[in-house]
């Protein structure tokens, strides 16, 4: 929650469960402090509005999430002058796989992820506190067509290089600099045919046990700081978010795959709560948030 802030997420209200307030005094006072209104709801309520409970009593009612395009994030590369980090998900179905790649993604500082719209696990509420507070400032490019979208990186002038198990090249022989984007597949198929064929070289990394491979978001990882590595740059430096492609108004179109929580109970009591004055919270507008280091809802809640 406290990246929202950090990254000027547009915010609307602070929901607090009541017995949760005292321990939660930091975040109410700098929520106070910024003009956002804090309501308190109850547990079920907010428990029901996040879509798990994992919340720690807290959530941060924000504006949709604007998605970003590929020109952007090639452009982010060129702003921080940068041979252009492009992070690529093909169809990884566990939502805590892929807020650990967001997290992972963000701390070696790639300039966007791309992902597709559908047969994708969404951003719930799971995968943005897995994620600690990475998808604040990180820019996401959902895309109707994976493929088409590898397409046009590779016009753009960037090698696509995918993680693939039985590829014959070791990924630490690879050469990983320069404008590249890295895929990770899915967790029990891989690389879909169609995204392998668009891939201009195939990596893998060798095991040693008897495991045949990685978890997704571990390899995925791995590949991240390799290619870090090569660059000869160092990930602990931080580089400084831009605020034009973090804050975002408050009518954009919300990321496509960010579905709605089917099951949320009505959320009148957060109205209520407020007086009678508040307007009602929608289910896809939470992304729940951890007291200490995380958004951990879906798109809306952080």
């Amino acid at each position: 929650m406290e990246e929202c802030f950090v990254a000027r997420r547009e915010a609307h209200r602070l929901l607090v469960v009541p017995a949760r307030r005292d321990a939660l005094e930091r975040l109410v006072l700098h929520a106070t402090a910024l003009r956002i209104p804090v309501v308190e709801v109850e547990g079920g309520t907010l428990t029901a509005l996040a879509g798990f409970d994992g919340h720690q009593g807290v959530a941060l009612v924000v504006a949709p999430r604007r998605p970003a395009g590929l020109h952007e994030i090639v452009a982010r590369g060129l702003e921080r002058r940068q041979p252009a980090l492009v992070l690529v998900l093909d169809s990884l179905e566990d939502p805590q796989n892929v807020g650990t790649l967001l997290r992972s993604a963000e701390g070696a500082g790639v300039h966007g992820v791309v992902y597709p719209t559908r047969r994708q696990a969404p951003l719930t509420a799971a995968a943005v506190k897995a994620a600690a507070g990475a998808t604040e400032h990180l820019l996401l490019a959902p895309v109707d067509d994976l493929v088409e979208a590898l397409v046009d990186l590779r016009v753009r002038g960037l090698r696509v290089i995918g993680a693939d198990d039985g590829a014959a090249l070791n990924y630490r022989d690879a050469d990983l600099r320069g404008p590249v984007a890295l895929v990770v597949g899915s967790e029990g198929r891989g690389l879909a045919p169609a995204v392998r064929r668009r891939c201009d070289l195939l990596v893998r990394i060798p095991m040693q046990g008897r495991i045949g491979s990685l978890n997704a978001a571990v390899a995925g990882s791995i590949l991240l700081f390799e290619a870090v590595g090569q660059r000869g740059e160092d990930p602990t430096v931080a580089v400084e978010a831009e605020p034009s492609s973090t804050a975002e108004p408050a009518d954009a179109a919300p990321i496509a795959d960010a579905a709605p929580i089917a099951d949320a109970a009505p959320v009148a009591d957060a109205a209520d709560a407020a007086g009678g004055d508040a307007d009602p919270v929608e289910p896809s507008d939470l992304a729940g948030a951890s007291q200490d280091d995380a958004a951990i809802g879906p798109d809306g809640l952080a």
